[in-house]
């Protein structure tokens, strides 16, 4: 016997065929997970029964086939086979019997939230929707904020008939599924008071990377809808989930602000009673989301991912009301949980131009070509393949022309927007959330789409000159000599996740204050001392929010490194302290009024030297508080410090005691500090810095230049600096030699293994721990330590 309607309650994910992917999930976690700290609003659905008995009741059947027919024959467009379809299926009269049982649920729903007409979501789902190969994003209607009996059956029809937009049919031919056969449950779920608090999307895994250790989550104000279509350039937060189960840590690796320019709220006429409305400068300005629910979310995020034993995608909506959080969709994530491990691409550019705009990039990938700017869906037939298409945000009815581009550039969206989740699936590289692409850049202009220089895509002028490099995972050899990477762009740093290297050597501190910082931090302890007005302006636009302005550099500090800390984990990552050069200091915001200009900064007011002086030590503290705050209160206790340029032992001693003050103290809590050897005397005195380090790290470039006396940035002594001059192989044997016999850790950070089989091998001979490269390097490194090894005479 036909059934029409089915509670929530009585659902499990196995009644796909009967109600959907999307309503079939959330029966699945009402019964499953409420117990569990998930909770979703209190609904029912209608069945693929309800919706073949719809089409029987009124003779549709018959010419939906025959329309598709037509439109397959060339005999119509597919406009007018979709016109005719919908409005067939709208103009429909409800079986007496699926009325009523939609009627009688809609009664008792509204019953159970003490309110007559209670106000509901009405949402499609498809029996051929959210399956782990084809994610059909938003192609079918929802309808928000619909309260009465005429309404609701209006809404439901219409949410029949939107199986037959022009989108929708169009991905089911291409995806090869037969029109005839899919059905659609009508979903119908007690509103969330979002409109007054939030809502937003969030997933499982990083949508770019395919790292599984981490959770998105993009917020904005409002209702729903303006995150999923891409209307609205949300907050974005990243969660490490490892750490999720000890409440007593804060793993949130990655927050940032979105413009946020409009809400969707309730009000307004018709059978979709909301409307957009600007949002306040006071909401532009403020997180969506406290860390408390962001870290409530990532939960929940991450026992939806657990039961479902599947990477997830799912909405989210915080009552307004009340304040609670509620999963008001589930469903597999359809991208990268089907990507193959195997191969990693490396992108380089070279002959690139200006860059004209950045975005948040989708899809890992480089692409050229000439742009076709399109402001309207009406205007789609414009659309050039092969072009490069730059609009101010997509829906379904865009995926036509999307599947044709060479990339995509959007005004607004995030990851989580219909042009990002589309674009993936496609595998055209897309830049989203630029803000304003429309009115920066013109029809027929030539441009590089940047999509893999990490979370920032870069749009250039021109067309540059790309090369592109496969690297093999699938066959690397094993080596005893532990291969780690150097990394300095955390926004890039989860691309490389699937790489087997054993951590990371190098993390450059200084890259992390020059892009995510900005600002110098003796301009933000001592800020009266910033003169200049345009300056002063910047800081206090980037410090907004944090009433403490040294604050903020801990903050924007510690989260940086965390993205670096969390792609490792559980290996360990040596972050090597702030090593500007005082020139290079000054550029920093506010810089200029602390440093002083020298002849030759290279091997100046450099490294130690600055932690332990009065000038700088105070900011060299609050390097040490974001060291803190990554171990002790994100969890990352797979961070270790690398002191750079420690000229002296005694040196070293004082920085050890600076860092003591700071509750930085070597040894406690299992922290390891390094030095580097990138000084003769670091060589020559080696025994003593071995007294006071866990381990050395030899920069070869810095020895090279410093043992020879030659300056690595000159033109005219490239010749004479060579990394393999028996002076500099001698210092570099001798202090591994005398870092082993004290029992200490030893590596080295640089490329010259991977260009220089003789330079592996005497590594490897001399008995290096662990040699630190650049990730595009990792492979070929890797097969040279190998063949080393191979080689190596006598006893390990």
């Amino acid at each position: 016997m036909a059934r029409y309607v089915i509670g929530f309650e009585d659902l499990r994910r196995a009644d796909v065929a009967l109600v959907g992917g999307k309503n079939s999930s959330l029966g699945e976690m009402v019964q499953e997970l409420a117990g569990q700290g998930i909770a979703v609003p209190g609904g029912f659905a209608t069945t693929s029964d309800a919706y073949r008995a719809f089409l029987s009741a009124n003779g549709l059947e018959a010419m939906i086939a025959d329309t598709v027919g037509r439109w397959q024959a060339g005999k119509i467009t597919l406009a007018e086979a979709g016109s005719a379809i919908r409005a067939a299926i709208v103009s429909g009269d409800w079986p007496e019997e699926i009325r009523t049982d939609i009627l009688t649920s809609y009664a008792a729903l509204s019953e159970t939230a003490g309110k007559a007409d209670v106000a509901v979501a009405v949402r499609s789902s498809a029996t051929a929707e959210d399956l782990p190969d084809a994610s059909f994003a938003g192609q079918q209607e929802t309808f928000l904020n619909i309260e009465g009996e005429a309404d609701l059956l209006t809404a439901c029809r219409r949410c029949f008939a939107s199986l037959f937009t022009d989108r929708a049919i169009s991905y089911r031919e291409v995806k090869g599924f037969d029109h005839m056969a899919v059905a659609l449950s009508v979903g119908v779920q007690r509103m969330v008071r979002a409109d007054t608090g939030g809502s937003g999307v969030m997933f499982s895994i990083d949508t770019e990377s395919g790292f599984d250790k981490v959770v998105l989550i993009n917020a904005a104000w409002g209702l729903g809808e303006n995150v999923v279509q891409g209307a609205v350039d949300p907050d974005e937060y990243q969660v490490f989930k490892p750490f999720l189960a000890d409440e007593s840590l804060s793993p949130i690796v990655g927050k940032r602000r979105g413009a946020k320019e409009i809400k969707m709220i309730l009000g307004g006429d018709g059978p979709a009673p909301v409307r957009n409305v600007p949002t306040s400068k006071a909401e532009r300005a403020a997180w969506v989301l406290s860390d408390g629910e962001i870290l409530s979310l990532a939960r929940m995020a991450a026992t939806i991912e657990r039961h479902y034993g599947c990477a997830m995608d799912m909405e989210w909506a915080r009552d307004g009301d009340t304040g609670e959080l509620f999963i008001v969709q589930a469903r597999p994530e359809t991208v990268e949980s089907q990507r193959k491990a195997g191969a990693l691409r490396s992108y380089s550019l070279s002959g690139e131009g200006e860059v004209l705009l950045q975005g948040l990039s989708v899809g890992n990938a480089v692409a050229t070509g000439r742009i076709c700017l399109i402001e309207s869906v009406a205007d789609i037939d414009r659309f050039v393949d092969g072009s490069i298409l730059v609009t101010s945000n997509t829906d379904p009815d865009w995926v036509p022309v999307m599947k044709r581009a060479a990339a995509i550039i959007t005004d607004h969206g995030g990851r989580t927007s219909h042009a990002a989740i589309v674009s993936r699936e496609l595998g055209v590289p897309a830049i989203v959330g630029t803000g304003n692409a429309t009115h920066v850049l013109h029809d027929q202009q030539d441009v590089t789409v940047n999509c893999a220089a990490g979370e920032d895509g870069l749009i250039h002028a021109g067309i540059a000159k790309v090369s592109v490099e496969e690297l093999d995972l699938s066959d690397l050899p094993e080596t005893r000599t532990r291969i780690m990477l150097n990394m300095a762009n955390p926004s890039a740093a989860f691309r490389w996740w699937r790489l087997p290297a054993d951590g990371v050597g190098l993390a450059r501190m200084e890259f992390v204050v020059n892009n995510a910082v900005k600002v110098h931090p003796m301009a933000l302890i001592e800020f009266d001392k910033v003169t200049d007005a345009g300056e002063r302006a910047e800081i206090e636009a980037l410090t907004a929010g944090y009433p403490n302005k040294p604050d903020y550099f801990v903050d924007q500090l510690a989260r940086g490194l965390s993205q670096i800390a969390a792609f490792a984990h559980p290996h360990p990552v040596i972050v090597r302290m702030s090593d500007f050069k005082t020139n290079e200091y000054a550029e920093l915001l506010g810089g200029r009024a602390f440093e002083p200009e020298e002849e030759n900064p290279m091997i100046g007011f450099r490294g130690a030297s600055r932690y332990t002086d009065p000038a700088y030590s105070p900011g060299f503290e609050l390097e040490c508080q974001a060291i803190r705050r990554l171990r002790e209160e994100m969890g990352f206790d797979n961070v270790a410090i690398m002191i750079p340029f420690c000229r002296t032992p005694e040196e070293a001693d004082r920085v050890l005691e600076v860092m003591g003050r700071a509750g930085l103290e070597r040894g406690k809590a299992g922290l390891e500090v390094f030095v580097m050897c990138e000084i003769p005397a670091n060589v020559i005195r080696a025994e003593e810095f071995a007294d006071r380090f866990d381990g050395f790290s030899i920069g070869s470039n810095d020895l090279t230049q410093l043992t020879l006396g030659v300056d690595r940035d000159s033109d005219r002594l490239a010749k004479l600096f060579d990394e393999s001059d028996p002076a500099v192989l001698w210092m570099i044997r001798t202090v591994i030699e005398k870092a082993r016999a004290a029992g200490r850790k030893i590596g080295l950070c640089g490329q010259a293994p991977s260009n220089n089989p003789a330079f592996a091998q005497l590594l490897v001979d001399a008995g290096i721990d662990s040699i630190s490269v650049t990730p595009d390097s990792f492979a070929a490194v890797k097969a040279q330590v190998a063949k080393a090894e191979a080689m190596q005479k006598g006893p390990d």
